[in-house]
């Protein structure tokens, strides 16, 4: 019996409909305060016990990739730890990596309240944070405090978000003071210019102005970090060629496919039940299942595009290791969830993983590796 699903999760969403930043934020209090004293009673025994409940560990399950070791392919996705005060745990709960942010080079407060909504009917989210961080620097100081106490066992991203104040014009310098800050600390680097919640933000995925930001980036990246650059899904298919030729001009390590969608299709929500409007008249993007097809398209796209070449994260709708395979299969060699994580509880990162090695074992494969693009090289 999975007590989250049974209990916990119907008790805060239906009985004391709990308003979801206000648990967000007393959720990751819980999980800063876990990760800074996991090396002390209680809880050291506390993440003794997540780790034999909820990790997964299996060699068919590792990956090499962009210089980096991945114990298994299931990663949380950035926006949970925005300010990468819980960096230290996230393994216990058997993820494969974690993505740290959106962090901003001048720390901002995001957004007016209410600002993210549930959507149950749709297994989906509504969110326009706005990139509501404490800023690069108190990242910067969190992640090299965090380190001196415990090494991570899984690898860290950070993700990169321009600060609102910051002109468009300014964007690539912008995100060249936060990368200063933070190369050193992060495993991996994400360039996000997808959000739909920071005024103009979404522009900077334009040839020309995503072309400056990494000129600047990879000249300032003498350690060769890995760094990625993550897409919208409501790119047309040109536009996501055009993000491809870039990647391949400035080496990226890969291609984030994708963050949260401005369409409104097919939603079976019709009131937003705090602001009383329907998510057709709310600002923001949605993740979750309604993104889960959408983000699977652009994956095998680039997958196609690249014949496998650009290594690809999948991550939109995933909730079950179906939706986990179908985006492996299309391209993805990582996946990352939030969404689904939230409405399916702790134990859906080892159910994945438990799901990824029973479609092995009937594909008769012998790592996940061998199934990334499998869809492609079955129609070949």
């Amino acid at each position: 019996m999975d007590i989250y699903q049974v209990a916990i999760r119907p008790f805060l969403f239906n009985l004391v409909k709990t308003d979801p930043e206000w648990l967000h934020q007393k959720t990751i209090r819980s999980l800063s305060w876990l990760s800074h004293t996991t090396g002390r009673p209680p809880a050291s025994w506390l993440n003794h016990s997540l780790q034999q409940s909820l990790c997964l560990r299996d060699p068919r399950l590792e990956q090499n990739l962009f210089g980096l070791h991945f114990p298994n392919p299931v990663g949380l996705a950035a926006g949970f730890d925005k300010d990468g005060v819980a960096a230290g745990i996230w393994s216990s709960f058997g993820f494969g990596f974690a993505e740290l942010g959106t962090v901003t080079f001048v720390a901002q407060p995001g957004n007016p309240r209410p600002r993210l909504f549930r959507l149950p009917l749709d297994q989906a989210a509504l969110n326009r944070m706005g990139f509501n961080n404490n800023g690069a620097a108190a990242m910067a100081a969190q992640l090299a405090e965090t380190k001196q106490q415990l090494a991570w066992s899984i690898p860290i991203g950070i993700n990169l978000g321009k600060s609102k104040i910051t002109p468009l014009e300014a964007a690539a310098a912008d995100y060249l003071n936060s990368f200063r800050l933070l190369k050193e600390l992060g495993d991996y680097f994400v360039v996000n210019v997808s959000s739909p919640n920071t005024p103009g933000l979404r522009s900077l995925q334009d040839a020309s102005m995503l072309s400056a930001i990494l000129d600047l980036l990879q000249k300032e990246n003498y350690a060769q970090k890995p760094i990625f650059v993550k897409i919208a899904p409501d790119l047309a298919w040109e536009a996501i060629a055009d993000i491809i030729a870039i990647a391949k001009s400035y080496e990226l390590a890969g291609i984030i496919a994708t963050n949260t969608t401005i369409s409104r299709d097919r939603l079976r929500t019709q009131i937003i039940e705090q602001t009383g409007k329907s998510p057709q008249e709310e600002a923001g993007g949605i993740s979750g299942a309604p993104l889960r097809d959408r983000s699977t398209e652009v994956i095998r796209f680039i997958w196609q595009q690249t014949q496998g070449q650009i290594p690809i994260i999948g991550v939109g709708g995933i909730f079950s290791p179906e939706d986990a395979w179908e985006k492996i299969t299309a391209g993805a060699s990582l996946i990352q969830i939030y969404t689904g994580w939230i409405y399916e509880g702790p134990m859906i990162v080892r159910r994945i993983l438990a799901g990824l090695l029973s479609k092995l074992e009937q594909n008769q494969l012998n790592s996940i590796t061998e199934a990334v693009g499998l869809e492609s090289k079955i129609k070949v």
